[in-house]
């Protein structure tokens, strides 16, 4: 699927970049059901009253998003919009994702993740750490089996 990128420290021009980002087959599967008797170009995705999501303040993404989640029960203050994104680089990080690949798929830097997301990782990089030390054992060994070294061993 095309994503637009967000311009974010870059001149803006009348071309608007997209960049390709994977997406599962369940969620292929439903937008080209939505797609359905749209033109190509059609936007695929449009607001309960018909009109475009867009972009900017007038476009009321905080109101809508803030509905969903009081509708879920929890904190519209707590969780934004910007959950989505935070919870899918986490996502991916903890996947062992390359950090170039995450950065690339959510239109930011490399430099940007290890920033913010390092904490929110590091309570498990045990387990990955882990999995590269050398076992020597395949269960610890019984107390018979280990004997003292000579002196100047």
């Amino acid at each position: 699927m095309l994503m637009p990128l967000s311009a974010k420290g870059r001149a803006r021009n009348k071309r608007h970049e997209r960049r390709p980002v994977p997406i599962t087959p369940t969620l292929a599967a439903v937008l080209k059901q939505e797609a359905q008797g749209r033109a190509g170009d059609a936007p695929l995705l449009l607001r309960t009253n018909g009109e475009r999501w867009g972009h900017g303040r007038r476009r009321h993404h905080r109101n809508d998003f803030r509905a969903v989640i009081e509708a879920a029960g929890l904190d519209p203050d707590q969780v934004t919009l910007y959950a989505l994104r935070h919870s899918s680089i986490v996502r991916q990080l903890l996947a062992n994702v390359p950090i170039r690949i995450v950065a690339t798929l959510h239109d930011t830097s490399v430099k940007m993740i290890e920033r913010t997301y390092s904490r929110h990782i590091a309570s498990h990089s045990d387990e990955i750490a882990r999995r590269a030390l050398l076992e020597t054992y395949a269960q610890p060994p019984a107390a018979h089996n280990v004997v003292t070294l000579a002196k100047g061993r």
